[in-house]
């Protein structure tokens, strides 16, 4: 059995960014509260949209899995910040893709790019199908690079890492399927990330580039001479 299209998620999780929307409805939602009649608001009406973000928050939450918040904070002020803290991360991935010489698929920014691909996501860099589930050792060290990527890129500009649980998650699929122990596949995962590590702050000046190449390209289709021999 082959698994399913590779997907690496990148930015921030969806979760954290669920939960920071909220976070801020309710903030504004107290303001309004406390101000709101004093600029001649009516309780009723307050209450009302009070009600209607509430009930919005809910289905966002339960339908979207907070994608609607994601939109939101993209296309408010700061916006543009966090749509980039995505890009370097895809960028970390699309970059260790072409130094391992995996192919990628397309590379989405930001969730309004990812919606309009049909990707229930807020970023992602897909990767073609691995031949077999029971790869050689060496591939495997290939994927823990590559996968690893968007997580190190971040934590070497930033200073820690928001996304990657998907890269993860994939990650330990791989590897669980590979036959291979426990034992063996952290000792080689923890081999990569130190790579990844060492090989991204020598690269840093490039990464930052692709990264903006891929904010000003939301969906981008990397050539075959980009992505792999």
């Amino acid at each position: 059995m082959e698994p399913s299209p590779p997907r690496s998620s990148g930015g921030e999780s969806r979760g954290s960014v669920s939960s920071g929307t909220a976070g801020a409805a309710v903030a504004g939602a107290t303001l309004l509260a406390v101000f709101g009649p004093l600029v001649g608001i009516s309780p009723a009406w307050i209450a009302v949209g009070l009600g209607g973000l509430l009930v919005g928050l809910t289905v966002d939450a339960s339908q979207w899995d907070g994608l609607g918040g994601h939109l939101l904070a993209e296309s408010l002020p700061g916006g543009r910040a966090r749509l980039r803290r995505i890009a370097c991360h895809e960028a970390g991935h699309l970059l260790l893709a072409r130094e391992n010489d995996l192919p990628v698929e397309r590379v989405l920014v930001g969730t309004r790019a990812c919606l309009q691909a049909g990707v229930r996501s807020n970023g992602a860099t897909e990767f073609a199908i691995p031949t077999s589930v029971r790869m050689p050792l060496e591939d495997l060290r290939r994927w823990s690079r590559v996968l690893q990527a968007g997580i190190a890129a971040e934590t070497l500009i930033y200073g820690a890492a928001r996304g990657g649980a998907d890269d993860r998650a994939l990650l330990g699929r791989l590897w669980g399927l590979s036959g291979h122990d426990v034992d063996t596949a952290q000792r080689e995962q923890r081999r990569a990330r130190r790579e990844v590590d060492q090989w991204l702050r020598a690269q840093q000046q490039p990464l930052e580039q692709l990264a903006d190449e891929l904010l000003r390209a939301p969906l981008v289709r990397p050539s075959p001479q980009a992505s792999a021999d």
